[in-house]
């Protein structure tokens, strides 16, 4: 009896941490930042919205790109290749640290199959117009 418990709630148990599992991709190098990396991990919030978490490493300033840009924006590409614009993303280094790190954090209401980053001059843009500078493979 005590097997068939334990093994019931083994179940139960693996089943509520599956429902909130998070989908982790990371961003392929760059030809145009090589030194750059990050990730993005997506979680269901309680909404059943997707909570996108975007953190890069090492991005350059977008005023030392060639052409020089003003900023990088994040958007997210969802199943039907719609695009969605996540924010813009600013990187800094700490004051112990010359490492720059930058992080967006955005919802949405559709799961992202692919997170790419672009550089542009302007942020109030609505679809990208920029080169893209990370990306991460598609689902």
């Amino acid at each position: 009896m005590k097997t068939i418990q334990s093994v019931i709630l083994a179940l139960g148990v693996s089943l509520l941490l599956g429902s909130c599992s998070t989908i982790k991709m990371n961003f392929v190098t760059s030809s145009v930042v090589p030194a750059a990396t990050g990730e993005v991990k997506v979680k269901k919030d309680k909404n059943k919205n997707y909570v996108i978490n975007v953190t890069v490493l090492n991005l350059a300033d977008p005023k030392k790109l060639t052409p020089a840009k003003e900023s990088y924006l994040v958007w997210m590409e969802s199943s039907g290749n719609s695009v969605k614009k996540l924010g813009q993303i600013d990187t800094s280094s700490g004051l112990l640290s010359k490492t720059r790190k930058g992080e967006v954090s955005a919802t949405a209401v559709a799961e992202p199959t692919r997170v790419f980053i672009t550089a542009e001059n302007d942020v109030s843009l609505q679809y990208p117009a920029g080169d893209v500078v990370l990306t991460t493979n598609r689902k």
